[in-house]
Parts: C-alpha cells; structure tokens; sequence
C-alpha cells in the first residue's frame, strides 16, 4: 500500500466515471461524451439530467414523461413550509435552510422503507428532491420578504419556474433561457469537494437525502461554493468606490485581498462555462444595464493581457460571469450558492447512483504522527 500523502487527495483516483469530464489545459468540458457549449446552447436543464442520469439524450416522448413526472413532484408539504418559514424568521443563512429542508423531505418520501440497494426506487427519491428544492428556495426568500409563497406553474419548466415562485411573475424567454443555461453548466464537474462527499454518504449505502444534504453541507464552505456572491460584492464595491477598476485592483492587491473569480484547481485557461455565461451577461446587458458587463470584461481584460495572469495559469472561472448574470436576472446576492446547489442536485444523484452499481465502502486512512509508548496516570494521580 502506497505510503505517499496527497494533502486534499489531489491528483488520487478512486473512482472511474462516464459522466463528466474536464481537460484543464484545453479549457474543455464535456457530460457523457457531449461538449458543454453543445448541450448549454441545445438542450434544456431537463434534458441534461436526463442525460446523466440514464446515460443517453432523451427523445420527445422521453423528455416529455420525464418533464412531467418532475413536474408532478413539486409540491412541497405544508409541515416543510412552516419550517421554512421559522427559518426566515429567524434570519437563518439560505444555504443552512436548504440543508434542513432537504433533510426534512425524507419525513415526507412516499418510498422510505425501500431496500437502499433498489437503485430505481433511490432514482425515484432523487427525482422528487431535485423537483422539490426549487419550491424550498423560492419558498425561502419569499418568506424572508414577509411575502407567501408562489405554487409551482405546472407549464414552465423547472428554470422558468424557479424564477415564477420568486418573483410571481413569468420570465421573459431572455431570462429563461439564461438561467437554465446557468443550471446546465453547474450540473456536474467531476468529483470536486461536494460530489465527493455526496459519494462517500453514498457508499455507505445511506438514503439519497443523507447524500444531498452532506453535498450541500460541503458545498456551503467559503472554499467550494460562494465565490460567484464574492464577485458580486467586489464589483459592487468598485460601482460604489470613487476609484477605476485598475485603480480599485491595485489598492486591493497592495492590501492582500483577492480577486475572486480567477483561478480554478482544474483549469489553467478560461474556464468554457465562464465563456458562455459571458455570452448570456452580453445578451442581457444589451437588454437592460450593461455596466456588470462592462465590469467584468474590462476586469478579465485587464487582469488577464495587462497583469499577464493567464501565462500563470490563472484565467476567469464560472463564478466570474455566473455573479453578474444572477444579478441580472434579479436574483438576491446570498442566493446564489444555493443555486448553484439546486443545479449541482443532478450530478450528486447521479455520482451517487454510478457509484452504488459496484459500490464499495469508501475508507480511505491516514498516516498516525501522534506520540507513541505514552505511559497511562489514573485520573486520581494526575
């Protein structure tokens, strides 16, 4: 057995995979064979979890079965609802309330007495989670307004209807279409700190509502998820700052702070999603305001050609554009890691689910350091 340490298991296989796939140099994603900018600018976020789920695009008649039976499950008990709403009351962080809501769910499965090896009834609850959590966080916010929540529409699809329950009204196909492509290209990245520990959970053959609450729990870290509201605050800060961007840069720089947004553990180009949501913060500020826009592409242009960060291998990742376009779209600021969970639900079922087909307890160890032969006192003597 090995005896190399590999802090953060950097660089460690322990898992084989089809579902996605990332070259860092070529800057290339891709789910199940398919490139990203393909299935974000042709397909519904339906269709791609579809896609990872069951390892093949869906046809009419699939994609329409699949769209209903999420549909069907969007509902959300009242018991859960009145828990939400305590938990606005009490000011309680979105993605804290998400990870209790979600663990409250299971009280309410239709299926929780199944054998945990009957992979088709786990796919069942998986199913109605990812309907359901759209309900729990519009939900949420509705309550922290003092407003009630909005009943799912039954015609829109699960981006369009997240963006209904908001705000009680219908988006434009403008916004549509931009947020779910935003849930698209946040559906899967390999095994990165939250899949990973939505797997762990799920080797040891928990229920599915364990794994997705551990995967929002890691996903809440301020090393995982959240960088995309950091990018917001800071191009707020610059809008709000008597300074230019190049001279609000290099004050911050002088006092340590980073700019967040740039640099990826995998990628060492500009990250293909942040390419696209570029597109979308383009389309929308030709739409309505474009200085978020402007922002971002002058900062990026500047960091990456006149600070030379791209020849180290830093360049914008997702959370640069993803920031801007939420805040475009008129989505609060502290919601957007919880987003990006919503999204993430897909590819930790379906991690979950690949991983449980030949599953085998993960159980890594580590290297004792501590001292050895220590002489034991009774607590009398000590």
């Amino acid at each position: 057995m090995a005896d190399e340490l590999e802090k953060g298991l950097e660089g460690v296989l322990v898992a084989e995979s089809e579902l996605s796939s990332i070259d860092g140099d070529a800057g290339r994603l891709i789910y199940r064979g398919y490139p990203i900018e393909d299935l974000a600018r042709g397909a519904s976020y339906e269709e791609v979890v579809y896609l990872l789920w069951h390892g093949h695009l869906p046809d009419e008649e699939e994609l329409a079965s699949f769209t209903e039976s999420i549909n069907e499950e969007r509902s959300v008990d009242e018991d859960v609802l009145a828990t939400i709403e305590r938990l606005a009351d009490a000011d309680e962080r979105p993605m804290a309330a998400l990870r209790t809501a979600v663990s409250m769910l299971s009280a309410y499965e239709p299926e929780d007495d199944v054998d945990p090896e009957d992979l088709d009834a786990t796919l069942r609850q998986g199913r109605r989670i990812t309907a359901k959590v759209p309900t729990v966080l519009a939900a949420f916010e509705r309550y922290r307004l003092g407003e009630e929540p909005v009943d799912p529409h039954s015609d829109l699809g699960l981006a369009a209807n997240f963006l209904y329950m908001l705000t009680g009204e219908e988006p434009d196909d403008l916004a549509a279409e931009t947020f779910d492509q935003a849930l698209i290209l946040h559906a899967d990245h390999g095994l990165n700190a939250s899949t990973f520990t939505s797997m762990v959970i799920g080797s040891t053959m928990a229920d599915i509502y364990s794994a997705v609450t551990g995967g929002i729990s890691a996903l809440s870290g301020p090393l995982h998820g959240g960088a995309n509201q950091d990018v917001m605050e800071v191009l707020m800060e610059i809008d709000e700052s008597d300074l230019d961007h190049r001279e609000w840069i290099e004050r911050a720089t002088e006092e340590g702070r980073r700019i967040p947004g740039f640099g990826h553990r995998v990628y060492n180009v500009k990250d293909p999603r942040a390419k696209i949501l570029q597109e979308r913060s383009e389309e929308l500020a030709a739409d309505g305001e474009n200085k978020w826009y402007n922002y971002t592409t002058t900062i990026e242009r500047y960091l990456t050609e006149e600070k030379g960060l791209v020849e180290k291998g830093i360049a914008p990742n997702v959370d640069f554009y993803s920031g801007s376009v939420y805040y475009q779209l008129g989505i609060p600021i502290d919601m957007y890691t919880p987003i990006f969970a919503m999204s993430r639900v897909g590819g930790w079922i379906a991690h979950v689910l690949e991983y449980q087909e030949d599953n085998r307890l993960i159980r890594p160890r580590s290297r004792y350091v501590g001292p050895d032969d220590q002489e034991f006192v009774p607590l009398e003597e000590r």
